[in-house]
């Protein structure tokens, strides 16, 4: 097994011990909420997000608010947060997020492999966005998608029970 797919071990774990096997047709609840269930999740200049679970009910509307609290520049240590369309390679949506610097690092060909996002933040920036989460029980992986960053570890899961 090489390396970087060691690094995915403690997620996928969770994937398969927490949330059981996906349904083959996700569903999401309707329409945009004006508001949700608040959650506040910092970002940090060691890579780390404050949260690394969050659970909901089906069709429970959230807001997500992401704080930087680091003190790094955002053009080297930028942080955003990506909620996965449940089943989305991160490998893959990283990658190509890598390629993608002027849109926040968030890849316009995997549009419909995203929930919700934040802008890219620097220190002491904030963003909040609203969403409501799947109606369909499973995990959905949450990560930074600037370069590097859920490679090492900047990653959590959304358990939808």
């Amino acid at each position: 097994m090489h390396f970087r797919h060691l690094a995915l071990l403690p997620v996928l774990l969770v994937a398969l011990v927490g949330c059981g096997k996906p349904d083959s047709k996700p569903s999401t609840a309707p329409g945009k909420p004006a508001s949700g269930r608040p959650i506040e999740i910092t970002a940090n200049d060691k890579m780390q997000f404050g949260v690394a679970e969050i659970r909901a009910k089906p069709g429970e509307a959230l807001s997500v608010t992401l704080l930087n609290i680091g003190t790094m520049p955002k053009f080297s240590m930028g942080h955003n947060w990506v909620l996965l369309v449940q089943g989305t390679n991160p490998e893959d949506f990283v990658a190509a997020g890598a390629e993608a610097p002027t849109t926040d690092y968030v890849p316009a060909k995997f549009k419909d492999a995203i929930v919700a996002h934040t802008k890219l933040l620097g220190p002491n920036e904030s963003d909040t966005v609203t969403f409501n989460v799947s109606t369909t029980l499973g995990c959905h992986i949450f990560l930074c998608s600037f370069p590097g960053h859920f490679q090492v570890g900047m990653k959590g899961v959304l358990i939808i029970e």
